[in-house]
């Protein structure tokens, strides 16, 4: 109670030392919604001018205590009573600082859209939101306890004009209470309590009045958040989030026990889970930590927005963190515009979570490379700063234009447009730098493979080079007539088992001659290989085993030809089969070994 003992002897001295000016407030009705951990208010005030001078101005006082809690202000004349609905004109604000004023209180100026006059009225709305302003009381509870909260103000508004009648709504989460205020014209109904209607109250008049209330909604504040939004102009806005994220309730202390807080749910202070409200089109969401994914998530989507239920992979007591990041996609069309040859892009500037208060706020706005004349259009003030951002295939990097903004909460959630010129020829940039690089690579493996990159045609390494290919191409030769032979080889045996089958002998005969000739002239081409491979001093490590390939050629042609003899004489003698095979047993056994051996030097010279 003493800052608010303080702050009534601070009225006192405004009261005795300040005549601001004959405006009178014939009627206000405030209201006070403590429902979640962001304090709004909302005052409809009746506003009359006694005096004979214009009246261009109304001022609003604030004590300091609650001025470094408010984070939103928002005035603007009413029109419309009754069945009609009211129409709300917004109107400028301004801090002021009135000469003799004290500096307990912070004064702010809402300018009329023209002078009120003598006699005139004025239906005026003041909307404010106070962030941090609830005090958690007790300030630590166990896992078992309930949150309390303790929220003081007055039950009169601190005006500096006169008020004829006024009252005052305060408008809880649920309705259990620990205690409030008692005074006179007090009433608490279901989870609302009124104060009022106060009558003929000078100007300064203050009643203090605290309540000690139970409330278990979330208390989720970021105290830092990166906002980075990606325009691309391939049809695409990459949306990124960074949170570090607090419980900023009261503080759990003790252990904590996962087992009573599945099965007796002992925990009402903590809360599992955060509500976000997506554009409808959103799109590639994701949802992780410095772990990896959380798969503790869904989605569901109604007729206007995408509902992203993120959980945390524990319940988030008070004093307890959390970091994650959280991402999705946009259509282009639906948020770049075009205006006076200028692009601009027109997206929301807060968080999509709800009732979360933002302590840092750091929205970076990446336009595509190639932008220029960049400027921005913010409903609010912002600390406005520029960067350089590269990412893929970028020459000279993509603008950034960085906003950052402290006590954030959802009524700065509001669109915010950012102005630039781009050439749609710029697109073109990317596609024409990968063909071209494509091109060229290719162009330098044609010339590479075609190329002579050889110092001298006379150096010793390219008399070597050419000589080791003359070698391998003379190899290679030897290895085609070595597979003629093989070929013919088989074509010897398969006569030999047309002979059992047919008993065409003749046949037989023609198929031997024929292998005879074959056999002739691939010897004559072995020869001249021979001698070059033998001439050569880069062929001494393989000419060893091509001279044992053609020694074992021939004593398998040697011992076919005695196969093929000793069947044919034996066939025409009308031996038995059984007698064939029993005189060309050892000498088939020694075809089948050769042939090995002729098929293994053949892959030795082949891996050389």
């Amino acid at each position: 109670m003493k800052p608010l003992i303080l702050l009534c002897i601070v009225t006192l001295s405004v009261f005795s030392s300040i005549v601001l000016s004959d405006l009178q407030i014939s009627k206000l009705d405030r209201q006070i919604d403590l429902t979640s951990q962001i304090v709004r208010s909302s005052i409809t005030l009746k506003v009359i001018n006694n005096g004979d001078s214009p009246a261009p101005e109304v001022l609003l006082p604030f004590p300091n205590q609650q001025a470094e809690k408010l984070v939103f202000l928002v005035a603007g004349s009413s029109e419309g009573t009754g069945k009609t609905k009211a129409s709300f004109t917004p109107l400028s604000i301004k801090n002021s600082n009135l000469e003799g004023s004290p500096p307990a209180l912070t004064w702010y100026s809402v300018l009329l859209a023209k002078p009120l006059r003598k006699g005139d009225t004025l239906d005026l709305v003041v909307k404010t939101s106070f962030s941090h302003i609830l005090r958690p009381f007790p300030e630590k509870i166990s896992q078992a306890d309930m949150q309390l909260l303790a929220f003081q103000d007055s039950a009169y508004y601190l005006s500096p004009y006169p008020i004829k009648v006024q009252s005052l709504t305060v408008k809880l989460p649920e309705s259990k209470i620990e205690s409030y205020t008692n005074t006179e014209n007090t009433e608490f109904s279901g989870s609302d309590i009124k104060y009022g209607p106060y009558e003929n109250l000078p100007s300064f008049s203050f009643k203090p009045i605290m309540v000690h209330f139970m409330c278990n909604r979330p208390f989720a504040v970021a105290e830092e958040l990166v906002r980075e939004i990606e325009v691309s102009h391939w049809g695409n806005v990459q949306v990124t989030e960074h949170y570090n994220l607090i419980h900023g309730g009261a503080q759990i202390t003790g252990e904590f026990s996962r087992l009573d807080f599945q099965a007796r749910y002992r925990g009402a202070s903590a809360f599992r889970r955060l509500i976000a409200a997506l554009p409808l089109r959103a799109h590639s969401i994701y949802y992780r930590d410095e772990i990896g994914n959380i798969s503790t998530s869904d989605l569901r989507r109604d007729s206007k927005k995408m509902l992203m239920n993120i959980e945390p992979r524990y319940p988030m007591f008070g004093g307890w963190r959390t970091s994650f990041t959280i991402g999705y996609g946009l259509p282009l069309k639906d948020f770049l515009f075009q205006a006076e040859g200028k692009h601009f892009i027109n997206i929301t500037f807060g968080s999509p979570i709800d009732d979360l208060v933002i302590d840092n706020l750091t929205v970076k706005v990446v336009l595509p490379e190639g932008s220029k004349d960049i400027s921005s259009l913010v409903p609010f003030y912002v600390n406005q700063l520029e960067e350089i951002k590269f990412s893929h295939l970028d020459m000279v990097g993509r603008p950034v234009v960085v906003l950052e903004k402290t006590n954030v909460v959802p009524e700065h959630n509001l669109y915010f447009q950012i102005y630039y010129r781009f050439s749609n020829l710029s697109l073109l940039r990317e596609p024409l730098m990968l063909i071209s690089g494509f091109f060229v690579c290719f162009i330098a493996c044609i010339i590479y493979t075609h190329a002579d990159l050889t110092i001298s045609k006379t150096s010793s390494s390219y008399l070597a080079k050419l000589q080791w290919d003359e070698v391998q191409s003379t190899i290679q030769q030897i290895q085609s007539i070595m597979s003629r032979c093989l070929i013919i080889h088989d074509n010897l045996e398969a006569s030999l088992r047309d002979l059992f089958r047919t008993g065409d002998v003749q046949t037989c005969k023609a198929a031997r001659k024929a292998a005879d000739g074959m056999l002739k002239e691939n010897s004559k081409e072995l020869k001249p290989l021979l001698l070059l491979l033998e001439s050569s001093s880069q062929a001494d490590l393989i000419l060893t085993k091509v001279n044992e390939l053609v020694s074992k050629e021939r004593e398998l042609q040697e011992k076919l030809m005695l196969k093929h003899s000793t069947v044919v004489d034996s066939y025409e003698k009308k031996s038995g089969g059984r007698d064939i095979e029993n005189r060309v047993a050892a000498v088939q056994q020694r075809i089948s070994a050769l042939r090995l051996e002729v098929d293994d030097l053949l892959d030795i010279i082949d891996e050389i």
